[in-house]
């Protein structure tokens, strides 16, 4: 017969410790915040400028590029597409956007409103 108690004696007490934190709580990354649009197209200009450099440098240093042309003009629609996107995203603040929603709501008809509903009027 095992008493139940020893059971429990190897159990540890105490407040749970985070791996990675010491004395406090979990430290939070902070957000990189851009200035205005120009210092966004500034950076995604530079980041075009290093992958060019780049894709020249992996061309000589490394072997050919398997894609066909046609997959190639497709990769580079596709990032000025994106990067556009990231323009126009960035354009904005979010609470020009709040505004925005909420003047497409006021434009709507009543008709997507719940009717209110009572038996006695």
């Amino acid at each position: 017969w095992v008493n139940m108690a020893d059971a429990y004696e190897e159990v540890v007490r105490g407040t749970l410790k985070i791996k990675g934190v010491s004395e406090g709580g979990v430290k939070k990354k902070k957000k990189k915040k851009m200035l205005n649009k120009e210092s966004i197209e500034k950076a995604l200009m530079a980041q075009k400028e290093s992958s060019v450099e780049d894709d020249n440098n992996t061309k000589e240093n490394t072997k050919k590029d398997a894609r066909t042309a046609a997959e190639k003009a497709f990769a580079k629609i596709q990032q000025e597409r994106q990067a556009e996107k990231i323009l126009k995203k960035a354009s904005k603040s979010h609470k020009e956007r709040v505004e925005e929603f909420n003047e497409h709501l006021d434009e709507l008809s009543e008709h997507y409103d719940i009717p209110k509903v009572s038996w006695t009027k």
